[in-house]
């Protein structure tokens, strides 16, 4: 089983760098991926649950822009000054 290079975690949210190997043309070649995860209790049924997002190094800068275009949209943009919602 592979185990991760490295953990981030904010609250609910945790980030994840993993180290993995493929055969290419008979050679192993080494890649980073990272996987993003949101976790929370569903208090309906007492369990844990979780939602899991695998990205390649190419992906990340573009999550960060979409993710800080949501941001600002939802900060920025709130005209209702609806309070923020939470599983």
């Amino acid at each position: 089983m592979t185990k991760p290079i490295k953990k981030f975690r904010a609250g609910n949210i945790e980030a994840v760098l993993w180290f993995n190997e493929k055969i290419i043309e008979g050679n192993k070649v080494g890649f980073k991926t990272a996987s993003l995860r949101r976790f929370w209790k569903d208090k309906d049924k007492d369990i844990w649950r979780d939602e899991v997002v695998n990205l390649r190094k190419q992906d990340i800068t573009k999550a960060i822009i979409v993710l800080q275009k949501m941001q600002d949209e939802l900060f920025l943009n709130d005209e209702k000054g609806e309070e923020d919602e939470e599983k």
